[in-house]
């Protein structure tokens, strides 16, 4: 009977909230899930609140366990997936629509991450203050108290900050990354980093602005980047011992730098008290890779690095050689420091600061890099008219709030050149766009084009805060799951799909490009998260066979 049937589907929704967090549970939950056979009507269930703001891989409570050794418990860590709790992360008691950029920059609502430790300890160096309802952000940093806008004008006497010449930009150890912030004025895109640490929320902070930033640490393995991708790398107070362990930290800043990039350190050790052996040690290394010493102001270091092989590497007591001629420096997932100098003669083409065109050209212009893939110049050219055309379609006739203030962080989690990102240029946006580790290596040509992006494997929780994007792009979510080689399934798409949950915003969208069973597939389980959906065609003059799934996460509170 209809009554029966609902009982009975009652019954079964509580079995399968009961099995959420239950390992041996777990599979019949994916299985009912997954099979196109099986109906809709289940439901995975919520988190307890104090997983508000649970990172899978990034787990003090597990990771505090690891080897101290190089920081190694401070990096990525990930529980495998049968380990993993199956449920959706709740916002904070009182979580509200983030304030929208560009105000953003500048406050930020303190309920929806109430967490005072920065603002009390940090307060008087202009980090962050609370004002009532609100975080306020004056623009400082523990060496510019005064502000950034201040400090940012002090490296112009040095550096070529204006003029589109420097594009990319890695901060390290960035806090709430107010360097990062004000130098997009300057069309300088910069990605910032820190670990979760003692600090608490300093990521998180920087992603509720608006501002590019993701939790990571500089201990054992090669930052997820690829070589000679940023035009600027800077630390300010990051407390990097770059020159331990046979200055291996340094040697992974030069393996990041482009050729005629910029390093800015700022802070211990540079001409400071007590610390005048870690400061000519610092001094060495720079000179051992043949590093131009540009400027030494007050406790600002600025170096430009050279734009060839030709003097590497200077007699040094630091043991620095270079690599062989088979290391492939652009490789980094997972992937163990090396103490020796990447080549840059392994690439092919001119690629360095002043080379390369200036931005905004260098978006559109085919990089060299492009090339090791075949045919990869028309390939190049093909993929920026196509995403020209599919963001049109998506403005225009799937109304998506694309180029609105309500969407700032954005994610393409199958990026390949860039060519969504490029066809967002214009907006006030900002794209993470994600290379898979076992898809082609195209994450050096993203960095050519003046974007910004990592490496990652979505068979694992990225390194994110919940609640950090508005908006997530995946054109082939099937392909992210799938072993290139043996086409074997690797992980499952519900939990990749719970994953792309716990990083999205309350409110925010999901937009999925994939084959009408992999968007049936898709749409059941995003039913059973509580996403709102509507499947689309694809495009005019597109070939394939793909549709559109659009879903919008809605904002729903903690079960108490």
């Amino acid at each position: 009977t209809p009554l029966g049937d609902s009982l009975a589907a009652s019954g079964r929704q509580t079995l399968l909230r009961a099995s959420a967090s239950d390992p041996r549970q777990r599979k019949k939950l994916i299985v009912s899930l997954e099979e196109t056979s099986s109906g809709g009507g289940h439901i995975i269930d919520t988190c307890p609140a104090e997983f508000v703001d649970y990172m899978p891989c990034e787990d003090p409570k597990r990771n505090s366990q690891l080897s101290r050794e190089m920081n190694f418990y401070r990096e990525r860590h990930c529980p495998l997936p049968e380990d993993s709790p199956l449920c959706l992360i709740p916002p904070p008691e009182g979580y509200r629509v983030p304030v929208h950029w560009p105000q953003s920059l500048h406050k930020i609502w303190h309920s929806n991450m109430p967490y005072n430790k920065i603002a009390d300890r940090k307060g008087h160096q202009g980090w962050m203050k609370r004002e009532g309802e609100y975080f306020i952000f004056p623009g400082g940093g523990t060496m510019f108290p005064d502000g950034a806008v201040q400090y940012i004008e002090k490296l112009k006497q040095y550096i070529p900050i204006s003029g589109g010449s420097l594009r990319t930009a890695l901060d390290m150890g960035c806090g709430v990354a107010s360097f990062g912030g004000y130098l997009l004025s300057e069309n300088i895109m910069a990605l910032s980093f820190a670990p979760r640490d003692s600090h608490k929320s300093q990521i998180q902070f920087a992603l509720e602005r608006g501002l590019p930033a993701f939790v990571a640490m500089l201990g054992t393995r090669r930052l997820p980047f690829p070589a000679f991708s940023f035009d600027l790398v800077h630390c300010s107070r990051c407390l990097i011992p770059f020159t331990a362990y046979n200055a291996s930290y340094f040697i992974e800043v030069d393996r990041l730098l482009r050729p005629g990039g910029y390093f800015v350190v700022s802070g211990p050790p540079v001409q400071w008290a007590k610390q005048d052996k870690e400061w000519a040690d610092l001094q060495a290394v720079a000179r051992s890779l043949c590093y131009e010493l540009i400027a030494v102001d007050g406790n600002t270091v600025i170096w430009k690095k050279p734009t060839g092989d030709a003097c590497l590497p200077n007699q040094n007591d630091f043991g620095i050689g270079m690599c062989e001629e088979s290391d492939a420096p652009s490789y980094a997932w997972y992937f163990k420091l090396k103490k020796c100098v990447s080549r840059m003669s392994s690439i092919k083409g001119d690629i360095s600061v002043g080379a390369i065109p200036k931005w905004p050209k260098r978006l559109t212009k085919a990089p060299t890099r492009v090339t090791q893939i075949k045919n990869g110049l028309d390939v190049f050219e093909a993929d920026a008219r196509r995403w020209a055309r599919r963001v049109s379609y998506y403005k225009n006739s799937l109304n998506l709030k694309l180029g609105s203030s309500a969407v700032r962080n954005v994610m393409d989690m199958n990026a390949f050149f860039g060519g969504f990102a490029a066809a967002l240029v214009s907006d006030p946006v900002w794209v993470m766009n994600v290379v898979p580790p076992h898809k082609p290596s195209t994450l050096d040509v993203i960095y050519d084009r003046g974007l910004i992006g990592v490496y990652h494997d979505w068979c694992e929780p990225f390194s994110t805060y919940p609640r950090t994007y508005d908006f997530l792009h995946v054109s082939g979510i099937e392909s992210l799951l799938k072993d290139s080689a043996s086409g074997k399934q690797r992980c499952h798409l519900v939990d990749v799909m719970v994953e792309m949950d716990r990083i999205l915003r309350p409110e925010g969208t999901v937009v999925v490009r994939d084959s009408p069973e992999v968007i049936d597939k898709v749409n059941r389980i995003a039913h059973a998260m509580k996403w709102t959906t509507s499947i689309h065609e694809k495009e005019p003059d597109s070939s394939g066979r793909e549709r559109i799934l659009v879903a919008i996460k809605s904002l729903w509170k903690a079960d108490h």
